[in-house]
């Protein structure tokens, strides 16, 4: 059976591939319900501690295919569809795990917000992004009016999001869109070495440090008072203990997420 999205594990990392390359990995609702399922899994498999999404072929993701988005005939049917990928990014954002996009190509549109949405960013110097929305008369959806200000600033938003410019990896990069920038035959194996690097790493502070920085608007007291809430449900924990004997016996320490 043909799959819009594969999904493969090993060695507690997770690959989420989209796969409809000769429409540059452009969202139908296939795409989406399947991206949804995958993330699913990610969320309730415990032996599953980071994830890597890319795109298969030439592209990372093209955004909403504009053929099926043609197909909604009704106000009801657009709403439903664009409210299902705007829980694409939800699910994204408070999945307790690293989500890494990994942007073997273009991300334009939706595809650009998705990567946006994910923790970190590795990109290839040959990728291109655009928030494209404006040159097909539509504003930005799967969390670009989110996402993309907090990134970049709400000047430089405006641009992008007016214009459809497209942009090279080096100015998204310099914007604070992308962590890491690699050439295209070590895209996948530099990726890939954060993602076991993280794998190996305590999952229970990253996943609190992830929830927490994924807040929005929080004041320095609630930030405080965050802290003090759930610092000691780390210092509690196993992976703690193991942490600092770790450290105190100078060996790699061994997290089990306890």
């Amino acid at each position: 059976m043909y799959m819009d999205v594969i999904y493969e594990k090993k060695d507690g990392l997770a690959w989420i591939r989209l796969n409809r390359p000769k429409s540059l990995n452009s969202f139908n609702d296939t795409l989406v319900e399947q991206l949804h399922q995958a993330l699913d899994k990610v969320t309730s498999d415990s032996e599953v501690r980071v994830a890597i999404i890319t795109g298969e072929g030439k592209a990372f993701c093209a955004g909403g295919d504009l053929t099926y988005l043609e197909t909604l005939a009704c106000p009801t049917a657009q709403k439903a569809f664009i409210e299902k990928v705007g829980r694409l990014v939800q699910k994204i954002t408070t999945i307790p795990k690293t989500i890494i996009a990994m942007v073997n190509g273009v991300a334009a549109g939706a595809g650009a917000n998705l990567m946006l949405a994910c923790d970190l960013v590795y990109a290839s110097k040959s990728a291109r992004f655009a928030q494209s929305f404006s040159k097909v008369g539509l504003v930005p959806d799967c969390g670009g009016f989110y996402f993309l200000p907090k990134t970049v600033g709400i000047h430089k938003a405006k641009e992008l999001m007016f214009t459809a410019d497209i942009i090279s990896a080096e100015e998204a990069e310099k914007l604070g869109m992308i962590n890491h920038l690699c050439s295209a035959e070590t895209l996948q194996e530099t990726t890939e070495l954060m993602a076991q690097r993280l794998v190996a790493s305590a999952p229970i502070a990253l996943g609190l440090i992830k929830e927490i920085l994924n807040k929005t608007n929080m004041e320095l007291s609630d930030v405080l008072f965050t802290e003090a809430t759930v610092q000691p449900l780390c210092l509690s924990s196993a992976d703690c203990a193991e942490g600092i004997a770790a450290f105190k016996e100078k060996r790699a320490p061994k997290f089990t997420g306890k």
